[in-house]
């Protein structure tokens, strides 16, 4: 318990804004309640949405205040402390999530997210989003933790659409583990990531394209798997023009939440005897109308994974100064040496952007 715990009124206090989109802010802090304790949560805000897009995001919050309260108990989803005009608070899990995480050959890990999503069929409910990696949380004792229930589906009874709904959860879940233990899958589960249900082929061919025409071309809204839109939309750009840079290597773009409701950008340079004063004016110079990464790093070597790649799950954890779970990401020695050299002279040294409400 926090020392000021037993003095603090029932609310939310913030630490750290973790992602904004059209629909809603997401902000990590504490949750008071009133009575002397005080638990880790998140808070989805929408209050600030524009005027157009609230009802819908409304609906959302409700929507995933419900499934959660029913889904309470299961072990692997997180409690519902507030759901209030404005604003959804949620109980706040340490874990990473699966696109981060990769935890591959983690047989373990799969059996706990298929008995996870077992308890929550159990209560009728059906996630109806388990397709995102982002959706499914990597939590520190190893457990799966289920996330984001904005499109989660409550039945009175075992229905025939709940069945069929179920089973769209069960295959995503079996594409991700087809993605990160492919070795594990048993012919049955073979089975069913062949055989998409007659909903889910219907929905691909139509349903579908209605949903992203209105969510990306008319809401402007972009899945971005935890990275902010500034990532997503300047960070190619930016290392397309670093990569150019003579005496680079290679290129990778981070993303971390700052103060004002926004995300910076960090970059780190694989370069050899190249300056940042040098990296900023090419920047300035080929990119004026696009603001450079608040931090840049030059390293003698990045981390990469098997296929020569940067190891962004390692990365992405240096942005943010989450050192404390990179002991969750396996690595070996070569990318050990790496990482230790990158973390002596990382730029963000906080992972925590204060602000009282």
């Amino acid at each position: 318990m926090r020392p000021d715990a037993l003095s603090a009124p029932r609310g939310f206090t913030l630490d750290t804004v973790l992602k904004r989109d059209i629909f809603s802010t997401i902000e990590r802090g504490t949750w008071h309640d009133g009575q002397g304790r005080a638990f880790p949560a998140v808070r989805r805000r929408y209050d600030d949405v524009k005027w157009w897009v609230k009802p819908l995001a409304r609906h959302f919050a409700r929507r995933e205040a419900r499934a959660l309260r029913r889904a309470e108990g299961s072990g692997h989803t997180v409690p519902v402390y507030a759901l209030e005009e404005g604003a959804l608070v949620r109980g706040f899990v340490d874990g990473i999530p699966l696109q981060i995480a990769r935890p591959y050959g983690d047989a373990a890990f799969f059996r706990s997210a298929r008995q996870g999503l077992r308890e929550v069929h159990r209560r009728r409910i059906a996630h109806n989003d388990l397709a995102k990696p982002q959706n499914w949380l990597y939590a520190a004792d190893g457990r799966a933790v289920l996330m984001d229930f904005q499109l989660a589906f409550c039945f009175e009874r075992r229905s025939k659409i709940f069945r069929i709904a179920a089973y769209e959860d069960i295959r995503h879940l079996l594409k991700q583990k087809r993605s990160f233990c492919p070795e594990a899958l048993t012919p049955i589960e073979k089975r069913i990531l062949a055989r998409k249900s007659l909903f889910n082929r219907i929905w691909m061919s139509t349903g579908k394209k209605v949903y992203n025409f209105v969510t990306r071309r008319l809401l402007n809204y972009h899945d971005t798997e935890g990275r902010g839109p500034r990532a997503m939309e300047q960070g190619p750009a930016i290392a397309t023009v670093l990569a150019a840079h003579p005496g680079v290597s290679a290129v990778h773009i981070a993303d971390f939440p700052t103060a004002g409701h926004s995300f910076g950008l960090y970059a780190f340079v694989e370069a050899a005897g190249v300056e940042e004063a040098a990296l900023r004016e090419r920047l300035t110079a080929e990119l004026p109308g696009i603001l450079p990464p608040e931090h840049i790093q030059t390293v003698a070597a990045l981390p990469r994974d098997a296929s020569g790649e940067p190891r962004d799950d390692l990365l992405r954890l240096v942005a943010l100064n989450q050192l404390d779970q990179l002991d969750q990401l396996p690595r070996t020695p070569e990318q050990q040496v790496a990482l230790d050299a990158i973390i002596r002279e990382r730029r963000n040294l906080s992972d925590r952007v204060r602000r009282g409400i």
